[in-house]
């Protein structure tokens, strides 16, 4: 079993540059901002023959008893429980502050081991830097530069030593991604916790709670999966914060690395140009959809109605998803919603027999023949699979240029409704052959014609032979 490495510290101490230099990602956001990370953020890496896993978490305040602090304070001492080696992550720049103090007080009582290590030392005299800190009692201080890497392997090959190495290899679950997406507060940290059973994101009455895109990988009911927990999407108009913009390209790109999207809409609030705007960028994307209306439990039954009727109308173009009521906070219509994600990446990951596509393509042509162009219809000879997640259908013919988008949906309603394929967008594209007479003059039709190109031929043949 792989040891787990915790990094904790006050606020803008650099946990995420640190987290990020170990891993060999990009995972966690960075920005010269305190209180930018709320969540535990998991990640894998290796030094050696050591594999290893490294939690980043937010800037820890043991005095805090209430608000957004209090609960990324609730989630670091989560992420210390279940530590191997705690990285106590302190500036070298600022200075031994109170706040060190009280975190060292806190870690000193857990009996885990902790490796007091001074961030930001680059360009300095470490021994001097790192002076002070000897009074937190935490042994012998470790100066470091997360941003530019110095020290940085000699402190995780000193945490992990008196640990076995292991050969095998750690690659991360495989299993659909879930990419849980929807406007500032509308509930989708708190479904995460649902889904998983425990408090693992912080699920707080306040818009703009997640900043970060949180992976999470779980099993339910013999399935694997990884979650994946983002920030609320404002309109662009409404985006003031740096660090929010920030959040809305992490959310973007969670989005396009994900099998599943699961569009969370908060049923006491409006169904609003926004939700179908994102809708409209998954559908972009390409990417399978499942609609999970949230706080369901608390409308009357006109309510519910007014609803429904607003889905059907803002949201008519994912008439391919399904549409689950559910309660996050009460747990309830969970088990459908996530046979529903199942059957989408099903949908997004299926492979379509070239036989059955050309009979299919075939049947949909008599049926309804595509419009002329002009003086000629365009032919529609035979289709085949062209990619996955989401399903692309390539089909060839002659004429296809101009084949209208009508005529495109059509095709792609059919190959959907023969091939069942529920929750999942399908793309049709059209392949031009090419014409093999293309630059290549005419033959000769007139007898005249026919003489005049032979005394030609054999012209050349005086001149060159």
């Amino acid at each position: 079993m792989k040891p787990t490495l915790v990094i904790v510290g006050r606020p803008n101490v650099g946990k995420s540059t640190l987290f990020n230099r170990l891993t060999k990602s990009r995972d966690a956001i960075v920005a010269d901002f305190p209180g930018l990370t709320r969540d535990r953020h998991y990640g894998h890496g290796k030094i050696g023959d050591k594999p290893f896993l490294v939690v980043d978490t937010g800037g820890f305040e043991p005095v805090a008893k209430e608000g957004i602090v209090h609960e990324m304070a609730k989630q670091t001492l989560q992420a210390i429980d279940e530590a191997d080696v705690i990285l106590f992550l302190v500036d070298g720049r600022e200075g031994l502050t109170a706040q060190d103090r009280a975190i060292a007080d806190q870690l000193r009582k857990t009996g885990i081991p902790v490796f007091l290590v001074v961030n930001k030392t680059e360009g300095m005299m470490r021994h001097v830097v790192s002076a002070e800190f000897h009074e937190l009692g935490l042994g012998e201080p470790l100066p470091i530069s997360s941003a530019h890497g110095d020290n940085v392997r000699d402190l995780v090959e000193i945490a992990l030593d008196g640990f076995p190495s292991e050969e095998s290899d750690f690659s991360i679950t495989e299993g659909p991604r879930i990419a849980i997406v929807g406007r500032p507060n509308a509930g989708k940290s708190t479904l995460v916790n649902a889904l998983l059973g425990e408090e693992r994101v912080i699920a707080f009455d306040q818009p703009g709670t997640t900043r970060d895109s949180i992976h999470i990988e779980f099993e339910r009911r013999g399935k694997s999966y990884t979650l994946i927990d983002t920030a609320g999407l404002r309109k662009k108009g409404k985006i003031f914060e740096a660090v929010e913009k920030f959040s809305v390209v992490k959310t973007l790109q969670a989005v396009e690395d994900s099998n599943v999207v699961v569009l969370v809409l908060d049923a006491q609030a409006e169904i609003s140009d926004q939700d179908a705007h994102i809708a409209g960028f998954v559908l972009e994307a390409g990417r399978s959809l499942v609609v999970a209306v949230n706080k369901w439990d608390n409308l009357d039954a006109y309510s519910r109605d007014a609803v429904k009727r607003d889905i059907s109308r803002k949201l008519n173009f994912t008439g391919f998803a399904s549409v689950h009521y559910i309660s996050a906070l009460n747990r309830t219509g969970l088990d459908a919603l996530m046979k529903s994600v199942d059957e989408a990446y099903a949908a997004a990951m299926a492979k379509l027999s070239t036989p059955k596509l050309t009979r299919l393509l075939i049947a949909a042509v008599e049926r309804q023949p595509p419009p002329k162009t002009g003086m000629f219809r365009p032919k529609l000879r035979y289709a085949h699979q062209g990619g996955m997640n989401p399903p692309l259908i390539i089909i060839h013919g002659t004429s296809l240029d101009h084949v209208p988008d009508s005529y495109r949906r059509y095709l792609e309603k059919t190959f959907r409704e023969a091939f069942e394929l529920k929750g999942s967008p399908l793309k049709v594209e059209f392949k031009q052959g090419k014409n093999p007479f293309l630059g290549k003059k005419s033959p000769p039709k007139t007898e005249s014609e026919k003489r005049a190109a032979h005394r030609k031929r054999i012209l050349g043949r005086k001149k060159y032979g």
